[in-house]
Parts: C-alpha cells; sequence; structure tokens
C-alpha cells in the first residue's frame, strides 16, 4: 500500500502537534495521560503570580498553578487551579496566600499554611485565601521612612537651591566675575615674584652645596674632634670623682664644725661672762681704763718735763724741786 505525501504531512504535522502538547505539559510539570490532583483558591489579587509558578507547603514545592480565570466579569476575585505533583495531604483550615520576593528579582508563589486539623480535604476543594503582605509589602512598609526621609531632603535641595539662585543675582555673578578676574591677576604677579626669586633661591642653594662640601672636607677635623671628646668624656667617667666628693664633704663638716667655734667663741665675746667679753661690754670697766691710761700719760709727761724730781743726782747740793703737772702737757714733738 502506497501513502501519499499528503498523508505523510499529516501524519507528520499530528506528531509535531502531540510532541508540542507533550514539551508543554512537561514544562508545565504536568502529565498529559494521566490526571494529577487539583485544588483551588480564590484571590482578590494576585500580584507577580504567573501560570506555572510553584505550589509550596512548608518551602518544599509540591506542585504548580496550572490556570487563573476571573470569577465574574467585574474581576472581583480570580480563581487559581492547582496541580499537585506529589502524593499529598491537605488539613481542613489550611490557608493558601501568595508570597515571593519582588518581581524582577524572583518569582511569585503561593504557600499553603497548613492547620492542625486531623480531617483532610478532598481533591477538587476549593482552600481558603487570605492576603498576605508577603515580603512585597514588607519591603513598602521597611521603605516607607527612608522614602519619606528622601522626599524632605528632595525637599530641602529644592529650598537650598531656590535660595542660592535668588542669591546669584546679576550683581553677583558680576562680583564673582570681578573676584575670579582679580584672582587671576594675583596670582600672574605671584609668579613674577618667584621669578624675580629664583636667582635667590638658587644662590641659597649654591651656600647650602658649600656648607656640604666644606663639611665633607673637614669630616676627618670633626672625627677626630668627636674623638677627642669621647675620650674626655672617657677619662671623666674614670675620674675618681665620687672620692673627691666625699673628701669635699668631710672637708665641708670640718669647716662647719669650725664655724660652730667661732660662732661660740663670738658669742662669749658678746656675752658678760668670759674677760673679754667683760672688757668689750662694761662700760663702767671702760671709763677706769680710760681714765688710768690719762693717769700714765700725766705721770709720762711729769717725768719728761721734770726728770730731776725723780732722778736726783746732785754734787754741790739740790734745787727746789718744782710742782708736779696736773694734766698732760703739750706735746710740741708728738702729733696730739
Amino acid at each position: 500500500m502506497k501513502i501519499s505525501n499528503e498523508a505523510k504531512v499529516g501524519l507528520l504535522a499530528v506528531a509535531a502537534i502531540l510532541s508540542l502538547i507533550i514539551g508543554f505539559n512537561f514544562l508545565k510539570n504536568s502529565s498529559v495521560f494521566s490526571k494529577q490532583p487539583s485544588y483551588y483558591a480564590v484571590f482578590r489579587n494576585l500580584g507577580g503570580l504567573q501560570v506555572s509558578n510553584e505550589v509550596r507547603i512548608n518551602g518544599l514545592p509540591v506542585g504548580k498553578v496550572y490556570s487563573l480565570a476571573p470569577t465574574d466579569k467585574e474581576v472581583n476575585g480570580i480563581l487559581v487551579e492547582m496541580h499537585m505533583s506529589r502524593d499529598i495531604m491537605i488539613p481542613e483550615g489550611s490557608v493558601a496566600f501568595i508570597d515571593g520576593a519582588m518581581i524582577g528579582i524572583g518569582a511569585s508563589y503561593i504557600t499553603i499554611q497548613k492547620s492542625e486539623s486531623t480531617a483532610y480535604h478532598e481533591i477538587g476543594d476549593t482552600l481558603t485565601t487570605r492576603l498576605d503582605s508577603g515580603v512585597i509589602e514588607d519591603l513598602k512598609t521597611q521603605m516607607k521612612p527612608t522614602m519619606q526621609r528622601v522626599n524632605e531632603t528632595l525637599d530641602s535641595l529644592k529650598m537650598a537651591i531656590g535660595n542660592i539662585n535668588s542669591i546669584l543675582d546679576p550683581r553677583t555673578n558680576n562680583n564673582l566675575q570681578m573676584l575670579i578676574a582679580r584672582l587671576t591677576i594675583t596670582s600672574g604677579h605671584l609668579q613674577e615674584l618667584l621669578n624675580s626669586q629664583t636667582g635667590a633661591l638658587a644662590q641659597s642653594l649654591n651656600n647650602m652645596n658649600s656648607v656640604s662640601a666644606n663639611l665633607a672636607r673637614n669630616n676627618d677635623a670633626i672625627s677626630s674632634s668627636i674623638r677627642n671628646v669621647e675620650v674626655a668624656t672617657g677619662n671623666l667617667a674614670n675620674a675618681r670623682i665620687k672620692e673627691a666628693v666625699v673628701a669635699l664633704e668631710g672637708t665641708i663638716g670640718e669647716l662647719k664644725s669650725a664655724a660652730g667655734g667661732l660662732r661660740g667663741s663670738i658669742d662669749k665675746i658678746n656675752s658678760n661672762d668670759g674677760t673679754l667679753g667683760a672688757l668689750m661690754n662694761d662700760r663702767k670697766l671702760y671709763e677706769q681704763l680710760n681714765k688710768t691710761a690719762l693717769s700714765l700719760e700725766i705721770l709720762l709727761d711729769d717725768v719728761r718735763i721734770h726728770p730731776k724730781r725723780y732722778v736726783n743726782i746732785s754734787v754741790f747740793g739740790g734745787k727746789g724741786k718744782p710742782d708736779p703737772i696736773t694734766s698732760p702737757a703739750i706735746k710740741d714733738t708728738v702729733p696730739r
């Protein structure tokens, strides 16, 4: 039996359609030849939920979203059909909600939060749902204060820009231009001053080089001086300074003792206890000594003027003796 080309094309088209269906269901993780258990849920807002997104229980993928359909023409609710890829049992009272990351970073998914009931849903039941904030709403809540601060900062920036615009009027702009021109002129004058001082700076550098060269030439003399200082320092360190200090302390002690004795003698002289103190401090003794000295002076003057009164050698008889003097005689040859 000969098969026509048209039949071959038809069979090929049927095979391609079957392959397309099988591949599409394979990508959706659905079986073509077996009916997977289905559950339903109604949400008011899907957010970023799409067909083929996962259905999870305790974080474990247990199925996928098979279809999305509105409950009425006004789209007051959206019926979500979920096909389970695992043989699981969902307790009655379990709640389904949409969770997931931000759109563009990760896909949304349905999370089924199990209850503690011992009774279980039948296949085809509609699960209870709730509008959960999820990660997106949490991020919105956390970002709200930050966005408020950003808006306040932008308002402050707008006010600052407005103030700057009000300050930078034409008169201020002219003043700024004049200031910049003056700065340019000052910079030119500074450059001229530096150019005029280049020669002096170079001369100073040459002088420094000359000083360095002199130090290099006199390096031996400097080294010799340093060695002499080291030798002198060593001699000073080896000197018997401690013994000299001890001897000096002994001498100082003796001087202190002598000074103490001298101070005691001076104190005795100043007091009336000793002979010298009595001579120096007794006024009556002074007056008696003065009278004695006066009497001795009169006696000596009388002996000098009338020596015959005291030594009388006469061969032919003596003359009458003169009267004794009662006051010192005038000295012609002895200064008074």
